[in-house]
């Protein structure tokens, strides 16, 4: 990095860019590879998974209609209700295979560019794309307890909303004040818990690499670390996944809705938009691990370079964790 440890925590949103800008630029060869076996089948998988979703939505559709219009007892009806069973379970099927697949390549990109992007923190010279993929197997299972408390946190957030949903709309009964208060009220308090939980997950997945904590520990260490930082960081999740939300609005529309053109120009938009997703995910993840410093730095928590360094290195022989007092320098006086 060019800030100083001391200079990072008054980066704000732009300066976290330019530096993750910075930082994947200077070492592109490195970044190009990580993207290539890991960021660019994840994005692959994504595509897919929009494309074969609707494939298979529109055939279940098809197959509704023809039951609906079927005669009760037919032969016909008997046949629409035994493809629409085949095509539910194909979807399930498919939607458990998305996701564990989902959750590997997430774990291991997230893996390969924070232990990556610590390491160039660490100004050290050797940092080799085999050397990244030696390391990665061996960080992905701590990043996999983080990732799944996120998943269950998420979950209680979204069963939670729902619940008071259907709360408020059966007091309200037919009145209009139920509907109103759900939008005006309930809907926006669910994107601020929305953005704040997804903030402290991103975060606590760099934890999760450079500290010994995992799991709900990373989560509470994260939310320690956002204090005062945590609008800057709300900013640049919400940006980035602005930028997400158009490439896969773009796809949809464009591509998997047919509005592409012929085949000639339809693969040369699939092949761009494949390329911008792959840097949106690729530059948030290089982000992510940015912020976590500019964290640290905030709360004149500055990383011993060579403690870390010796951190990063136990990943490559056999893993013994480091303290978090081994990780850390002791605060420094303001």
């Amino acid at each position: 990095m060019d800030c100083e440890p001391e200079e990072l925590q008054f980066l704000g949103v732009v300066g976290i860019y330019r530096e993750a800008a910075k930082i994947l630029a200077g070492w592109r060869r490195l970044f190009v590879k990580i993207a290539g076996a890991l960021v660019l089948p994840l994005s692959i998988l994504f595509f897919a998974h929009i494309a074969i979703s609707h494939r298979l939505f529109s055939t279940i559709d098809s197959d509704e209609t023809a039951l609906d219009d079927a005669a009760p007892g037919s032969t016909s009806e008997s046949s629409a209700l035994q493809r629409l069973v085949s095509d539910w379970s194909a979807f399930l099927l498919f939607k458990g295979f998305y996701l564990v697949a989902l959750l590997v390549l997430a774990l291991l990109s997230t893996a390969a560019v924070v232990y990556s992007v610590a390491s160039i923190y660490t100004a050290r010279g050797d940092i080799a794309f085999r050397k990244v993929l030696t390391v990665v197997p061996r960080v992905w299972r701590r990043l996999m307890v983080t990732f799944l408390w996120a998943f269950l946190i998420l979950l209680a957030l979204n069963s939670a909303t729902i619940a008071l949903l259907v709360f408020i709309l059966l007091m309200g009964g037919n009145s209009s004040a139920g509907p109103v208060l759900a939008i005006l009220v309930v809907f926006p308090l669910y994107l601020v818990a929305l953005v704040y939980v997804s903030v402290v997950w991103h975060l606590a997945s760099v934890v999760s690499v450079l500290e010994d904590a995992r799991g709900l520990e990373a989560m509470r260490r994260s939310r320690r670390l956002i204090q005062g930082k945590l609008l800057t960081a709300s900013v640049i999740f919400v940006m980035l996944n602005i930028c997400f939300g158009l490439v896969e609005f773009a796809f949809r529309w464009l591509l998997v809705r047919g509005s592409g053109g012929g085949p000639g120009p339809s693969l040369g938009l699939g092949l761009l938009l494949l390329l911008l997703l792959c840097l949106v995910i690729l530059f948030a993840l290089a982000v992510q691990t940015v912020v976590y410093f500019v964290c640290k730095s905030y709360h004149h928590e500055s990383i011993d370079k060579s403690n870390l360094a010796d951190h990063l290195e136990a990943y490559l022989g056999e893993y013994v964790p480091l303290k978090s007092q081994d990780v850390q320098m002791e605060q420094l006086d303001v």
